[in-house]
């Protein structure tokens, strides 16, 4: 009777999902300005706010030997303003930041002459440089774009930047739509990259206190450099230390010019809005836009792995594991099945790792799986983890862990557990669209990787129709020791050796 019950409720939240996300659907509209920039709207007038999202088509994905951190480093100049916003006086700061940037350029020249070097000149060339930083900072208004939209109410203004793309998100009142329109479309017409070497310092920061410092960080980095062969995903997005601290404006500069053209980019507006009344605003502001060509997709494949990758490291700290397997975009048709092996094998306290490491036998404090690293857009990895229980090792987790991932490609899965995996997807992607800001997201996310929003609302019809039989095949398929990478920490006083 109880199971029976169990099933009943989970297939009333079933309807309900289905009804919600009719709505939600019903609510959306696209219009593509005249340069190509295309503008989805989601309309919810229950509050008079709206939420915004920009997403730009790029990422550390499309980088390369001597440019790592590109994309990182220009979302963080996209937040410093334009000729007039942040700007105390544009015609001297325009001089002086020339200034900066050849007297960098002349500081590189002379390092890069390596041991015949002349130190006494690197000095002298790092005070002229240090000189002409000071000079052109006296010139900043600091912070302004922040500080005019969140005067006017905004909320929530950031920005991130991963493998695949960069996002930039706020909310604001619906009474400043327009102000908004101008503001978000002015760093993107007329950017203007001020303090760009002391942000450097602020981002090669940054990678010192994530990677660097933390021996999970520097584990990652490995474990991705030892994944990939040829594919650009083997870089950790934040890139390579060296790059960052070699960056010029000019490469920045190429960098916006190719990747943030309109045609690849997609502006999501979720909220109280009407298209009627955001089309003409987004033709006024955002159509200044130069209309440029779509910059090719990443055409590098990761070949087949032929044979199990291992890297150990030594630290003073708690042990780490972590497994993983090549597979499929976030568009293959496998990717759902993927979705439903997360969840039985590595999502929550129901997880099949979680109840035999962590609840039964002690072995791990958390032990999980998941897809979607280091991307969505290419090719990716699917992920098994775990972090050993004090007195416990590598060894007894890998072990543990190998021994679930033969049931799941040699023992079917319950039917119970199935009918878990979609009616806790159905709740998820609910959940993740509860507010404005979350339809935003996951609409431009669908629109650039999927190949469309709507297919947003087909998600969960793949969901819907994996089997057991399907979970067994795709486990079968890929978790095999040949397509296999290992990356483990262990604990050792003093460090690596």
């Amino acid at each position: 009777m109880h199971k029976r019950l169990f099933a009943v409720l989970l297939l009333l939240a079933a309807f309900g999902t289905a009804g919600a996300l009719d709505q939600i659907q019903k609510s959306v509209s696209e219009f593509t300005l005249s340069n190509g920039l295309k503008v989805i709207v989601y309309e919810d007038h229950l509050s008079p706010v709206f939420s915004a999202v920009t997403y730009a088509d790029v990422g550390s994905v499309n980088e390369h030997v001597g440019i790592t951190g590109l994309a990182h480093i220009f979302e963080h100049m996209a937040f410093k303003g334009t000729s007039t916003i942040g700007a105390t006086d544009y015609a001297k700061e325009k001089v002086a930041i020339e200034k900066e940037e050849a007297a960098f350029l002349a500081l590189q020249a002379e390092k890069a002459k390596g041991i015949l070097a002349d130190p006494g000149k690197v000095k002298e060339l790092d005070d002229a440089f240090k000189a002409a930083v000071e000079e052109s900072k006296a010139l900043v208004e600091g912070n302004a774009f922040a500080r005019i939209v969140e005067r006017e109410g905004c909320e929530g203004l950031n920005a991130s930047t991963s493998f695949d793309e960069t996002q930039y998100y706020y909310s604001f009142p619906s009474n400043k739509l327009e102000l908004w329109a101008y503001m978000e479309s002015e760093r993107f017409v007329d950017p203007v990259l001020r303090e760009f070497h002391t942000e450097l310092d602020v981002i090669s920061e940054e990678r010192r206190m994530g990677i660097e410092s933390q021996p999970t960080g520097r584990l990652f980095e490995e474990f991705l450099g030892m994944a990939y062969m040829a594919h650009p995903y083997s870089v950790f997005d934040v890139g390579h230390m060296s790059d960052i601290q070699n960056m010029t404006r000019a490469d920045a500069q190429a960098f916006f010019k190719k990747y943030y053209v309109p045609r690849n980019m997609v502006v999501a507006v979720a909220g109280d809005v009407y298209p009627g009344q955001l089309q003409p605003l987004m033709e006024e502001y955002f159509g200044r836009l130069e209309d440029r060509p779509v910059p090719d997709r990443v055409t590098t494949v990761e070949p087949p792995q032929r044979g199990e990758r291992r890297v150990k490291l030594k630290d003073p700290s708690q042990p780490f594991l972590i497994f993983g397997y090549h597979k499929g975009a976030f568009s293959d048709p496998d990717d759902p099945v993927f979705s439903a092996i997360t969840d039985i094998m590595g999502t929550g306290r129901t997880s099949r790792l979680y109840k035999r490491l962590v609840r039964d036998e002690k072995l791990a404090l958390a032990a999980a799986a998941f897809s979607g690293l280091p991307g969505n857009k290419y090719p990716g990895l699917f992920i098994f983890y775990s972090v050993p229980m004090q007195g416990k090792t590598n060894a007894e987790n890998e072990k543990a862990v190998l021994e679930e991932i033969e049931k799941i490609k040699n023992e079917p899965v319950t039917a119970e557990e199935l009918l878990r995996v979609k009616t806790r997807a159905k709740a998820d992607l609910l959940r993740s669209m509860q507010n404005p800001m979350g339809v935003a997201t996951q609409l431009a996310f669908f629109e650039k990787v999927a190949g469309g929003w709507s297919k947003l609302f087909t998600q969960l019809e793949k969901i819907d129709k994996v089997t057991a039989d399907d979970i067994q095949r795709v486990a079968k398929a890929y978790f095999t020791e040949s397509n296999r990478t290992v990356a483990e920490l262990e604990h050792a006083e003093g460090g690596a050796k």
